[in-house]
């Protein structure tokens, strides 16, 4: 069921959403060569508990942690540990979610570990776009496959291609709820989207073909070749959107 938000409740989301975002600013201060993933979720978990909410993650479904550590061919869902340690040359996805108030945000970034190849980067860089041009234009009225739409044309540029079978999903008092946002399809088609709606919408791009296997909660690219992952909460308004989760380089 698809529920339109009340301002009480976009509220705590906004709080929520900027409690995740924080938690991905004080990560970001720590991604190097030699750290490894589960200090990164230790990090997120603190950060998440000192600020009165609690991590969304932690349990969900049964996950482990309070964060996705995904590193280079892993898109989404990768399990922290001791002995997965950052390598010079890595990307690595860091999604978090925190929860304040009994509502929820969700993000992601994708993050460079030390020098990396021309090629991450830009895969980095277009990821980090599809979610911008997927927003560009987005406010009340507009259909659903105007999102993945914007994602797929914008990735297919530059021979990549979004992850088909996972994607974006709605989110308020529950982490996943309806709808399902894909991040392909046709502009025009889809439902129609309503003031007060609130979407994570996720761009996962991946550097070779779109399709993947699972590997337990590992979801890796089907060739081998990385991903990358670039998520926010939004709040759909009638003249546009609003970023629930602007983490501090998007603050400018």
């Amino acid at each position: 069921m698809i529920t339109i938000k009340k301002e009480k409740e976009i509220e705590l989301m906004r709080v929520a959403g900027s409690i995740t975002a924080g938690a991905l600013d004080e990560i970001s201060k720590h991604i190097k060569p030699g750290i490894s993933t589960l200090e990164l979720d230790k990090i997120a978990n603190k950060f998440i508990i000192d600020k009165g909410a609690k991590p969304a993650f932690l349990r969900y479904s049964g996950f482990p942690n309070s964060i996705c550590a995904s590193i280079d061919d892993v898109v989404v869902h990768g399990i922290p540990k001791q002995d997965i340690v950052l390598e010079e040359g890595q990307i690595i996805g860091i999604d978090v979610g925190a929860k304040f108030g009994g509502y929820c945000g969700d993000a992601a970034r994708t993050f460079a570990v030390g020098k990396i190849s021309e090629d991450k980067q830009k895969l980095m860089d277009v990821t980090k776009e599809c979610f911008f041009r997927a927003i560009k234009n987005l406010k009340a009225g507009s259909r659903l496959g105007d999102i993945g739409y914007e994602v797929e044309r914008y990735a297919e540029k530059f021979g990549f291609k979004p992850v088909r079978s996972m994607g974006g999903h709605g989110i308020g008092k529950n982490m996943h709820e309806d709808p399902f946002v894909p991040m392909y399809g046709r502009a025009g088609t889809g439902m129609k989207l309503e003031a007060g709606m609130t979407l994570a919408i996720e761009p996962m791009i991946n550097m070779g073909t779109y399709e993947i296997d699972i590997d337990g909660w590992d979801v890796r690219t089907a060739d081998g070749l990385p991903s990358a992952h670039y998520e926010n909460t939004v709040l759909i308004k009638e003249d546009g959107v609003e970023i629930l989760t602007k983490t501090a380089d998007l603050e400018a």
